[in-house]
């Protein structure tokens, strides 16, 4: 039996080709959308994952209350703390503290040649205790994994750097110079680790290297916090009481190591789970929730397909009609024809449940570069688990609603030609599932435009200061007294206008700063001050404006500050000539000393954050960096101008620059991704959207056949005839508009409060997009309605 219905299934199929390859289409869009969103999920859930502990791999965090009712969020804690928790704490099994490193210079010895190879390291190196390795799963390949990283100036390397460094060579035993001042032997070797991953170090130095990296480091102190500070720990068991046991110590802990300041200092242990997803923390990627909403989009795309399925086959209904009378009267049962139309149907699915893995895994690469990971199209167990329970939705939608009307025929009327648009599957139905594709379609378009709309106006918003042509380049810390020299010999070039030393341009992740005292007055601020340290030509070389007073004067301290408006505003002044003279005394400054200026309000982070009070000082003991404003007319030149400076310099030390605009375009990472993922998929509903409405319009037109003959007969143009069958279907997207903007402004405006500087949604977006939406439908309309007017009244009159 089952073979006699893959012969009517294929007969059926290949008879109604056109029926059959848009059901393949539309279902393959919908599959590829929920595919590609698949993997994007899968990859930030499986996100350290692997590790065997780690559902008891905790993060302790740092939570700043400041006295003005503000809460900052850091992913830090001192160094002590891991042997505290590690000896004073029973429910700890283990505790580790890492410091990544922003930037690390390695020069590695080759046989034969006097000049060592040497690399410049960003973020992918650390400091770390060799408890690390008892917490997370590494694959030793060489050295022992319990002394490694115990004694000052020894490394661990990861297979792929390993190789890097010294090709096949065995690396154990290799000796790597740090930064120009530590020579450091490679005493263990591990894989490297299992993707994906928020820990992708490379190099693990000891942490008692750090007392020759940095000799005013104190590893002692409780106070000493940065933002590339780690604390890993793992608990005795995962109950959940465990930890919240253990967090409840945290006050105690702060009161002892802070004294009078300890309520401000709120740590808190975070499950590894959360890390990845905390984006209000250094480190964090994306949000949880905007995961979740992809997810959505990508669960709507496939029920659009389905929807697109059930129009067609409705569409189709009457064709079959007779079909299912003769069955029926041969004796078939209606279990049978159900099951015949379900196999149609899976016959479809698979196909293109086929054709979408291979449009799948053919764009991974476009798609991964779009979403900057490397995804991959693993055949798996999860992969093939999801690729079959979408093909058994997909069956069900699409082809269990069809295969239950078209096997419910009278037999009587089908073969007598008596079915009726109620009999087919209910016309309202249709009409609401025609409803909720464009629903869904205009809440995407909308969505679209407004994320556009929102990074265009990160583009175009006036950050405060010169951005565009403004080149950034770390400054060796080998070699600090020639700066100065490297500063003057590129002032002389004609192409660069200004250069300045210091130690990040205005905007920048990094975010120093502390409380001040203002004034008499003797007590600390209750707000923080942000710090922007660098010499005199800080303003010039970023176009700062100054509202009032001078440019600070260079010297080897703070001598003196220059303030923002927002500083001025929140210490009660408006007019900025009335606060020049007062004094302030910042944490790195023993004496009070005088505001001399007041510059206009420039953006220090991302349009996610409002403007804080900032001000600028000269301190050369903090610089890191030159930023450098060239011309932009002759930019190759210049760039190789400013390299062949270095490496006369700084011939030891690695060249690298970085635009200041290419730095800027890393706040917005993952709303660029957003951006496009957007518009990828209102494109796909757009195209599912056409061919669903195609299908009810089929149907309309089978059912309106003898109608439309009389009506041509009678005189009737084909513009009436258009728009008498185009006018039912506006209305139904007309419904869908009015139902979706809602929902839309709801989604958008959720999405836009993560930014303190945003667009309003305009009322001209919803009437885009609708139109937008409107065209789709009346093209598609269109062109089965003008088809049907055209048609031979004679053959229209004869067919019934």
């Amino acid at each position: 039996m089952l073979r006699s219905y893959l012969k009517i299934a294929l007969r059926n199929l290949r008879s109604q080709r056109g029926y059959t390859l848009l059901n393949v289409v539309g279902l393959t869009i919908g599959m590829v959308g929920g595919l590609l969103i698949f993997l994007f999920i899968r990859h930030h859930l499986s996100t350290d994952r692997y590790h065997t502990k780690f559902d008891r791999i905790y993060r302790i965090v740092l939570d700043l209350h400041l006295d003005d009712g503000s809460i900052e969020h850091y992913p830090e804690a001192p160094l002590p703390m891991a042997k505290t928790l590690r000896t004073d704490y029973p429910q700890v099994e283990q505790a580790a503290f890492l410091s990544v490193n922003r930037s690390l210079t390695i020069s590695v010895k080759q046989p034969g040649q006097e000049a060592p190879i040497r690399f410049l390291e960003h973020d992918n190196t650390a400091l770390a205790e060799g408890e690390l390795f008892q917490i997370f799963d590494y694959q030793w390949l060489g050295g022992d994994p319990k002394t490694a990283l115990s004694a000052p100036n020894s490394i661990v390397l990861t297979e792929s750097w390993a190789k890097r460094y010294f090709g096949n060579k065995n690396p154990l035993g290799q000796v790597i110079e740090l930064d120009h001042k530590v020579n450091a032997t490679v005493t263990g070797l591990v894989a490297d680790p299992t993707k994906p991953t928020d820990t992708n170090i490379g190099l693990f130095v000891s942490m008692p290297t750090i007392r020759q990296l940095d000799p005013e480091f104190n590893v002692n102190e409780w106070g000493q916090l940065n933002s590339n500070y780690r604390l890993y720990c793992t608990l005795k068991d995962n109950a959940p009481t465990t930890a919240q046991r253990l967090e409840s110590t945290f006050p105690a802990l702060s009161k002892k190591h802070f004294g009078d300041v300890a309520h401000a200092y709120h740590f808190h242990i975070q499950p590894l789970a959360d890390v990845h997803f905390d984006v209000d923390r250094v480190g964090g990627v994306i949000r949880l929730s905007l995961l979740w909403s992809l997810g959505l989009i990508g669960l709507f795309l496939v029920l659009t397909a389905c929807i697109n399925f059930v129009n067609l086959a409705t569409a189709q209904a009457f064709r079959r009609s007779k079909e299912v009378g003769v069955r029926k009267t041969l004796g078939s049962s209606r279990a049978q024809l159900a099951g015949q139309f379900l196999l149609e149907t899976s016959m479809i699915v698979v196909m293109a449940t086929m054709l979408a893995a291979l449009v799948a895994y053919l764009s991974l690469p476009l798609f991964s570069n779009w979403v900057h990971i490397q995804l991959v199209f693993t055949p798996d167990l999860p992969m093939l688990l999801f690729i079959g329970l979408l093909m058994v939705i997909v069956v069900f939608l699409a082809g269990g609603y069809p295969a239950f009307v078209l096997s419910g025929f009278s037999p009587w009327a089908s073969l007598r030609g008596k079915l009726t648009a109620t009999s087919v599957g209910g016309y309202s139905l249709r009409q609401g599932l025609v409803v909720l594709q464009f629903i869904v379609c205009q809440a995407l378009l909308v969505g679209a435009l407004v994320v556009m709309r929102q990074m265009q106006f990160i583009r175009q918003t006036d950050l405060g200061f010169q951005q565009d042509n403004v080149v950034i380049v770390n400054l060796p810390l080998s070699d600090k007294k020639s700066w100065q020299a490297f500063k003057s010999e590129l002032n002389q070039y004609p192409d660069i206008k200004a250069v300045t030393l210091q130690y990040r341009p205005p905007s920048a992740k990094v975010m120093n700063g502390g409380s001040f005292k203002f004034g008499s007055n003797n007590e600390w601020t209750t707000f923080p001050a942000r710090e922007r340290l660098a010499d005199a030509d800080y303003l010039k070389t970023y176009n700062l404006q100054l509202l009032a007073g001078r440019n600070i004067v260079e010297g080897d301290s703070i001598r003196e500050y220059v303030i923002n408006e927002t500083l001025l505003h929140k210490l009660g002044f408006r007019n900025p000539q009335d606060i020049l003279g007062k004094r302030m005394q910042y944490y790195l400054s023993s004496v009070p000393l005088p505001i001399v200026g007041v510059v206009k309000d420039f953006h220090q982070r991302s349009l996610h954050e409002v403007i804080g009070p900032c001000f600028i000082a000269s301190f050369p003991n903090m610089y890191r960096q030159a930023g450098i404003r060239i011309t932009g007319a002759s930019s190759t030149q210049t760039l190789a101008h400013i390299r062949s400076v270095w490496h006369r310099l700084y011939p030891n030390d690695v060249f690298e620059y970085e635009f200041l605009n290419d730095q800027l375009a890393k706040f917005y990472e993952t709303e660029t991704t957003i951006s496009q993922l957007v518009n990828v998929f209102a494109l796909m509903a757009m195209v599912i959207c056409g061919l669903g409405l195609y299908g009810l319009v089929a149907f309309t037109v089978g059912q309106r056949t003898k109608e439309i003959g009389i009506r041509k007969v009678l005189g009737a143009s084909v513009a009436s005839i258009v728009g008498l069958l185009s006018k039912d279907f506006l209305k139904l997207v007309a419904v869908a508009i009015i139902l979706a903007s809602p929902l839309a402004w709801w989604a958008m405006s959720t999405w836009l409060q993560d930014f303190a500087y945003k667009i309003d949604i305009a009322w001209w977006v919803f009437v885009l997009a609708g139109l937008l939406a409107t065209g789709i439908a009346l093209l598609t309309v269109s062109f089965q309605s003008v088809k049907a007017a055209l048609m031979n009244p004679v053959k229209s009159l004869r067919s019934e």
